[in-house]
This record gives structure tokens, sequence and C-alpha cells, in this order.
């Protein structure tokens, strides 16, 4: 039993011995590594953002790097009310909280299908679309994230060789959310609109292809 016990210890400290050798000391001495910091953009809208057709495939990857990552959850014909009902919010909450990034900004789009006429989809343009917004904004910062609210991006509709600014209420609601609640804005209708007409009824068409 002595002899057994003697030559297990004498394997165990022949092993701690070449592990110890092995490590070269160059590793010994290496720095600690930087930790890196990573943030992450989530877009949250409707098809005017969405990966069919919106804006937010193009912006993902002019602003993606090893850094930073951009995850697109708009939902073509959302509005403020039914992202939310039907669970799409859920996992745009989900992203917000995904730990280990410095920074999450989360952008906001919405207006076009808040408009009246859109069953199942349309809200009130007085009280219950900036509510819908002010909600999202404090959930965003609630998650630890930062909010950005856009304007919607304008229509490409013509009379007469002007453009029709018919989403003009909904964008001025917006305006208004962001300056109440201190939230940055980007006013996507106003630089989309004076390009739009800039361009005119055709050269405007492939923006919107």
């Amino acid at each position: 039993m002595r002899a057994s016990t003697w030559l297990l210890g004498s394997v165990l400290l022949g092993l701690m011995s070449v592990a110890h050798a092995a490590v070269d000391p160059a590793v010994l001495d290496r720095p600690a590594p930087t930790p890196i910091r990573a943030s992450k953009i989530v877009l949250v809208g409707d098809s005017t953002t969405a990966v069919q057709g919106g804006w937010g495939p193009a912006f993902c990857a002019r602003h993606v790097t090893s850094f930073l990552t951009c995850t697109n959850l708009a939902r073509g014909g959302r509005s403020t009310y039914n992202y939310r009902a039907e669970g799409s919010w859920a996992l745009a909450d989900a992203e917000m909280r995904t730990p280990g990034y410095a920074t999450t900004w989360v952008l906001v789009q919405f207006g076009h299908n808040d408009q009246p006429g859109k069953p199942g989809r349309s809200t009130d343009l007085q009280r219950e679309f900036p509510d819908n917004l002010r909600r999202y904004v404090r959930e965003i910062r609630a998650a630890g994230a930062q909010p950005v609210l856009l304007t919607p991006l304008t229509r490409r509709q013509f009379a007469d060789g002007v453009l029709i600014d018919d989403l003009a209420p909904w964008a001025e609601a917006v305006r208004t959310v962001a300056r109440e609640m201190k939230v940055p804005l980007v006013d996507l209708h106003a630089r989309s609109r004076a390009v739009v007409q800039a361009l005119g009824p055709v050269a405007s068409m492939p923006l919107a292809q």
C-alpha cells in the first residue's frame, strides 16, 4: 500500500514538472488584452426600414464593423400599435438586453401604417400614436439602451409636379415627442422629401424600387 501511494505521488509530481516546463516564459509575460468595446444598432419600424425594400439593409451594410453589429427587426405593414401587439417588440427588447455591448442604439421609425384606413394598424394621431412612441422610448431606456426617433420616410406621390406631403402631421408628432423626451431625432421625412421633390416624379422613380 505504501509503495502504491509513493508511486502515485511520484507520477503526479512528474506530470506537474512537465506541465510547468512546457509553459513558454514569453506567455507568462504577455500583457493582458484590452477588452473590446462593441456596440449594437437595432432597427424598429415598417416596410420603409425593413429588409426587403427598406433603407435598413443599406444602413446596416454601411455601418457594420468588427465592433458594431446592426440588427434589422423592422416589419412591413407595422404601426406603433401592431408591432408591439404581434410580439415583434418583445424580440427587439430581447436584442436590447443582449449582454456584452458597451452601447446599444435603437432606431424607431413609424407613421405610414399609423395613418387612418388601415384596419388593425391605424392609431389616433392626437393621442395613441405619440403615446405609443413615448412608451417605446421609456422601455428602450429601461433596457439600458439609447433611443433614436426617426420621422417617417416620405411617400413618392406627386400632383402637378409637387410632392404630396400626407405624412407631415405624423412627422411633426415624432418631432414633438423627441423634443419632449430629449431623444435624438433623425428628420428623415424632411430630408427625403427635399431629395424626392428635387428629383421630380420621373427621376425619383428608382427610389420607390
